[in-house]
């Protein structure tokens, strides 16, 4: 018993100890934004916490931190980068206009990115060097030039770690970044000098690749941390990738990430680790479409030939936000609360439902979405049930947008406790950027079709008449048009007012 409680108390420390605690302020901040964080070096890159903002700019959460790394911080459509560490405590502030470009850091965290952020200053200036001039020049002088670069981005990486006193991870990812740059030019260099120079038969001779080679001798670390090198080695094979893909009988009919899978495993040079990273790239970029992407084969494909567990589970987090719960499967029974306070999941009442999840903070969605809501309501509510799922921060933040947004439309109203956190959005793989969203349960209880944003879209029709036997008149294209226009009118018109 007492070595049970011990791994207990242990496994409760851990999980602690891997969150990170973020507080700040955004002078100026409206509650209509978000600040997200989410963590840059994975395969998924989802939000990992959405975070409200209050009337005076405050904002405040946790979240748990899945590496020691780079971190995006997003707010008003705009986003910076973040080293962070497991079980660190950070306070932000900035200014509206320029946050979070521009912005102040306090905390367990502040050294760290004050390093950062002064190499990166110093990059930014010295970038000039890094011109087109430097293609044309041959290929002795160029290398030369090149290596003087390095040394000279090195040095100050050096001096600054010295002045600030980061952690060793965060130098050494620093310099794994310099060397992606250099090797981004590198590839420039041997791919457009011939081109440059009139002579198409030019090839960079041994000298050149030694010295690129010496600069991927990191190579499984650099693809592990940095999407820039996983970009850097997709284009370094897509000549070669491009001509096995040709050769494939099946080129027209596999997915791009199929045919890849192939060639990858063909590939004698490349280590499992880099494999499994550029796949899963090449997946998320590529194949994670709902509308003309097939997740049983999206999947089928990674479990193959994605051999790292961790790499396959990231991927799989993305697979299931762009692609939602599998159609015919049970829907997951979530606790929500009604306007009265009362407990409960959807009410099938014998009808198939339509799921929309929203929020307050959601721009446009009274002047877009709910002038539509309801002409949908007002015609299938005799075959269809319609529950409005609210996922802002709070029950009395709920229970004014609700009587704001939605009195008057059949429906029920509930609120998933604990928003964005809540067992809801988990279950049914709800994030800021899937809201507002619609979603259709049939009478037994399974889901019944993927998640549509646009009730206006014409598969999104489709599924409302198959499920309620009923069939929607058809709207003229050219009307659509129209309307379209003059919404997009009506809020810019808004927009001009408040300015």
């Amino acid at each position: 018993m007492k070595k049970y409680l011990f791994l207990l108390l242990i496994s409760v420390l851990v999980i602690s100890c891997s969150k990170v605690k973020v507080e700040g302020n955004v002078k100026g901040g409206s509650p209509l934004e978000r600040i997200e964080f989410i963590e840059a070096s994975g395969v998924a890159t989802l939000p990992l916490i959405n975070l409200g903002v209050d009337d005076k700019g405050n904002f405040k959460g946790e979240f748990k931190a899945p590496k020691n790394g780079m971190y995006a911080m997003t707010y008003a459509g705009k986003m910076n980068f973040l080293y962070l560490k497991k079980g660190q405590d950070l306070r932000i502030s900035g200014e509206a206009g320029t946050f979070p470009e521009m912005y102040k850091i306090e905390g367990d965290a502040k050294k760290n990115n004050d390093f950062i952020a002064e190499t990166q200053k110093f990059l930014q200036t010295y970038s000039s060097k890094l011109n087109m001039q430097l293609l044309q020049k041959k290929e002795s002088d160029f290398l030369n030039e090149i290596k003087k670069i390095y040394s000279d981005l090195e040095k100050n990486v050096d001096q600054t770690a010295d002045k600030i006193g980061p952690d060793s991870d965060v130098v050494r990812l620093k310099k794994d970044e310099l060397a992606t740059n250099v090797l981004t030019f590198l590839a420039q260099y041997e791919s457009s000098h011939g081109q440059v120079i009139g002579d198409p038969s030019f090839k960079v001779s041994k000298a050149f690749t030694d010295y690129e080679k010496s600069l991927t001798e990191n190579n499984d670390r650099m693809v592990e941390n940095l999407p820039v090198y996983r970009n850097y080695l997709l284009n370094k094979i897509g000549q070669n990738f491009q001509s096995f893909a040709e050769k494939q009988k099946d080129k027209n009919t596999s997915s791009m990430s199929a045919i890849f899978a192939r060639y990858l495993a063909e590939n004698k040079e490349l280590s499992q680790k880099t494999k499994d990273y550029l796949l899963a790239f090449v997946i998320a970029k590529f194949d994670l479409n709902p509308y003309s992407s097939d997740a049983d084969k999206v999947k089928k494909v990674s479990e193959e030939y994605i051999k790292d567990s961790e790499v396959r589970k990231d991927l799989d987090a993305a697979i299931n936000a762009v692609f939602g719960l599998k159609k015919g499967e049970e829907a997951p029974k979530v606790s929500l609360m009604k306007m009265d306070g009362k407990t409960g999941n959807f009410d099938a009442n014998g009808k198939p439902t339509l799921v929309m999840t929203y929020a307050s903070w959601n721009p446009y969605i009274a002047q877009s979405t709910i002038p539509v809501l309801k002409e949908v309501v007002d015609f299938y509510k005799s075959k269809v049930n319609f529950a409005f799922v609210n996922v802002d921060d709070t029950k009395a933040q709920f229970t004014k947008t609700a009587n704001a947004m939605l009195k008057g439309i059949p429906g029920t109203n509930y609120y998933a406790e604990g928003g964005l956190s809540s067992d809801y959005a988990k279950k049914y793989f709800i994030y800021g950027f899937k809201i507002p969203g619609f979603f259709l349960i049939d009478k037994n209880g399974k889901i019944a079709s993927s998640t549509f944003y646009n009730l206006g879209d014409a598969k999104f029709v489709e599924e409302m008449n198959k499920i309620s036997g009923l069939q929607a008149p058809t709207v003229n294209p050219q009307a659509q048009l129209q309307n379209d226009l003059l919404q997009e009118n009506a809020v810019k018109a808004d927009s001009a007012k408040t300015e």
